[in-house]
């Protein structure tokens, strides 16, 4: 950051009054410019035994498997937000949903939000940021295709709490893992 964004005037960095972070400040008018996490939101979507992934059109990880998710959006709960990025990644329409999964991501400044939700109908398809969406079964996931590790996370806990029919909330913090390019 090197403007403020109230003035245009020029920022530093310091620690304000009474905090104890180096903060963006502006060196005219005072502002403090906060720079927090970012907040994904996503659905596992359900349908009967299977589970509905997307293949990415779009970096990072192009190419590959995931579940619908992206970026929240000021204004929108992470429920909204969740079921809005679904729609526009998978055109799915969904009900039921319950929040299942939470990952801290400190390393990126991330959070990721999954809601596990019943898949409403079968009248889905690939929105502008999915090249593919499809339906798969537990034994045909493409597990050296899935996108990041906090899809493979909620997938695998997912079909182990889908055994015993109990869908506990999770909460953990992940450490980075580095992925081959798709080739």
């Amino acid at each position: 950051m090197k403007y403020c964004s109230e003035c245009g005037q020029t920022v530093s960095k310091k620690i304000p009054e009474g905090e104890d972070r180096l903060r963006y400040v502006c060196t005219s008018c005072d502002t403090i410019h906060y720079q927090n996490p970012r907040i994904i939101v996503g659905t596992l979507p359900v349908y009967g035994e299977q589970v509905l992934l997307c293949r990415r059109a779009i970096e990072p990880r192009k190419g590959f498997w995931t579940l619908p998710a992206g970026f929240m959006e000021n204004g929108e709960t992470t429920l909204e937000g969740a079921v809005r990025e679904s729609w526009e990644e998978a055109r799915a329409n969904l009900g039921n949903e319950n929040l299942y999964r939470l990952f801290d991501l400190p390393y990126i400044n991330q959070v990721y939000m999954f809601y596990r939700a019943d898949l409403a109908d079968l009248n889905f398809s690939a929105g502008p940021e999915s090249l593919d969406v499809a339906l798969f079964d537990e034994a045909d996931i493409p597990w050296d295709e899935i996108a990041f590790p906090v899809v493979a996370d909620t997938l695998r806990e997912f079909f182990e709490d889908r055994k015993q029919g109990v869908y506990p909330v999770r909460v953990s913090n992940t450490e980075p893992v580095w992925h081959k390019e798709k080739s």
